[in-house]
């Protein structure tokens, strides 16, 4: 072997280390965030048509367009195609839930009354089981599970952890099952069921990231508290969904 052959083979055998270092160097990054993904979950919140503008809902929420709705499906698929798990809450009414004012005579919508010793606001009826209305507006395909709530007729449900009776949903269980250290919530809405969703998900022991902009509150005061209350207690708010930070948070 010449003096030319022995540098051109130095610098083939030096490239293909480089290209071996670049691709391990790869795999490991991507196993890495396969990891994360498999501790981190999905939860979107009541994203169910009797909550929206897009589907003419009883109890639809400012700012539910199809732009919205479109956002979170969009994101939520997003998701899902980089591995992460998607749960999803659902409220699941019966006709006679005590939430109702049309259960209450003489009530009207909005008030709020004292109910087994707590403020209970009166809802039009919404997401009644079997109802349209309350049918989740994603991709069946992407849910790994749906939480239903609210079954009770005498207590309402805003966190998809548990009823305002302290009866537990099948949520924790289901996560802690699967390794879930980390949740990222949003949905609908951001001043009850995210936040009380994102409150109980932190006093379980999770890590909790809420998205801001794909979720839609009540009303701007009390979703700006909502927020206000989460951050007090722990919960990471980002305002947009940036899938690459999402292990740094």
């Amino acid at each position: 072997m010449n003096g030319r052959s022995f540098k051109v083979m130095i610098v083939v055998l030096l490239a293909m280390s480089a290209l071996g270092g670049m691709v391990m160097a790869k795999t490991t990054k991507q196993a890495k965030a396969g990891k994360k993904c498999l501790d981190t979950a999905i939860i979107v919140v009541d994203l169910q048509g009797d909550f929206t503008i897009t589907e003419k809902g009883s109890l639809a929420v400012e700012g539910t367009d199809a732009t919205y709705v479109k956002s979170v499906q969009d994101a939520t698929a997003r998701l899902k195609a980089a591995g992460f798990p998607i749960y999803a809450t659902q409220d699941w009414h019966p006709g006679n839930h005590a939430s109702f004012y049309t259960n209450h005579p003489g009530k009207k919508p909005f008030e709020v009354i004292k109910l087994e010793g707590k403020d209970q606001v009166m809802w039009p009826p919404h997401c009644v089981q079997n109802s349209t209305g309350a049918k989740i507006l994603l991709d069946e395909k992407l849910l790994k599970a749906v939480v239903k709530k609210g079954m009770d007729p005498r207590y309402d449900s805003y966190s998809g952890f548990q009823d305002d009776g302290g009866k537990e949903t099948e949520m924790d269980n289901i996560l802690k099952k699967a390794g879930i250290k980390k949740v990222v919530i949003y949905g609908i809405a951001t001043d009850y069921c995210v936040k009380a969703t994102a409150l109980d998900a932190v006093s379980k022991g999770y890590k909790v990231i809420m998205v801001k902009n794909l979720s839609k509150g009540v009303a701007a005061d009390t979703s700006a508290k909502a927020i206000d209350e989460m951050k007090s207690k722990g919960v990471a708010v980002t305002d947009d969904l940036d899938i690459e930070k999402l292990e740094e948070i």
